[in-house]
């Protein structure tokens, strides 16, 4: 396939999210972009020489609106653009034209899915009112933690003055449930910590996760499926084994310590994952049998302090989801009575 290397500023749209294709003056297709390829289930190289009509049909009006861009030198929007792709399976897209004239070049297309555009929208928004939340937390941990350490002192030196054994029972209970706050306090601000990354296997790390798991569980069944073909990553071991132990650890607590909990690992290509594309990330899932997530905290299951059982603290997925970001990566939930999966998408660079 014939790709564009001549104009800087065509440069990198391999790594681009959205799908970008490139015609000349008579609309014939020079060059896809991977996220084209993938959003078209095409082959670039089958499509270069070919007719734009060839992957995109005749959507009413595009043509005609192409040629308009070319002989006028203009910038066209178009919306709602129903296609069919090779596989017979409608998409609905809107389409962004740029003229441009270079190497036998004359628009630049870039395409989008709509249910797309509102799903990214749609988690950015979301992702902005967890770190909110966070960020409030955190301050608020702050706040906490030196009224705390003084009230704790306060009940250390009354414990010393008290005679009365009975009495020192109640100092004893305030300094126990100071150093219990003391520990979530840590606990909250722990998602902060600089990164110290290194090269890992990621199967390595799932084993850990999988020791520690069953010493602690031991009516659980883990189940591995792994791929074990799967190149290094770059990452911050302790941080991956505490976000992804997090994880199983909750599924386990979920079941009651009983059940079956699955560990998987997949290649996935093209991602997109921080606003940037990759052509290959890991997939890392954690299954697990349970009853499912309560509908009524599923979409915010990721928020500190938010727990679905009870006298659980609600910290474990939202320090997981804040170790997985700061990889650069995602973590997404679906779940349902009797199945539910925690996937892992962390970039591999290079």
């Amino acid at each position: 396939m014939e790709t564009v290397t001549e104009p800087a500023a065509l440069r990198g749209l391999d790594l681009l999210s959205s799908a970008v294709v490139l015609v000349d003056a008579q609309l014939v297709v020079r060059y896809l972009n991977p996220a084209a390829e993938n959003l078209f289930a095409v082959s670039g190289r089958a499509l270069h020489g070919r007719p734009l009509s060839a992957l995109l049909g005749q959507p009413p009006g595009l043509t005609s609106a192409l040629e308009n861009a070319i002989r006028d030198n203009w910038s066209y929007t178009g919306q709602s653009i129903a296609v069919t792709r090779a596989d017979a399976s409608p998409l609905n897209l809107d389409c962004t034209v740029s003229p441009v004239d270079s190497g036998g070049l004359r628009l630049i297309l870039e395409f989008r899915l709509i249910d797309q555009w509102l799903k990214a929208d749609r988690e950015e928004r979301v992702l902005e009112q967890q770190q909110a939340s966070r960020e409030l937390v955190r301050n608020l941990a702050h706040e906490i933690k030196n009224p705390l350490g003084g009230i704790r002192g306060a009940a250390q030196l009354l414990e010393h003055e008290l005679a009365n054994p009975q009495l020192r029972e109640y100092t004893q209970v305030i300094i126990a449930e100071a150093d219990r706050l003391q520990s979530l306090m840590h606990r909250l601000l722990d998602s902060h910590r600089m990164m110290q990354p290194a090269v890992l296997n990621v199967h390595e790390i799932l084993e850990r996760v999988r020791l520690l798991v069953n010493a602690e569980f031991s009516r659980l069944r883990v189940v591995r499926d792994y791929d074990v073909s799967l190149p290094p990553i770059t990452g911050d071991r302790e941080q991956l084994i505490q976000a992804l132990l997090n994880i199983a650890r909750n599924a386990a607590q979920a079941m009651g310590g009983e059940g079956e909990i699955v560990l998987r690992t997949r290649a996935a290509r093209q991602v997109t994952l921080a606003k940037r594309r990759y052509r290959l990330a890991l997939e890392l899932q954690v299954i697990d049998s349970g009853p499912g997530i309560p509908e009524a905290i599923r979409d915010k299951v990721f928020y500190p302090l938010v727990s679905g059982r009870e006298g659980g603290s609600g910290l474990g997925l939202s320090l997981a989801q804040s170790f997985i970001h700061q990889h650069h990566g995602s973590i997404t939930v679906d779940s349902r009575p009797g199945r539910t999966c925690f996937s892992v998408l962390l970039p591999v660079k290079g």
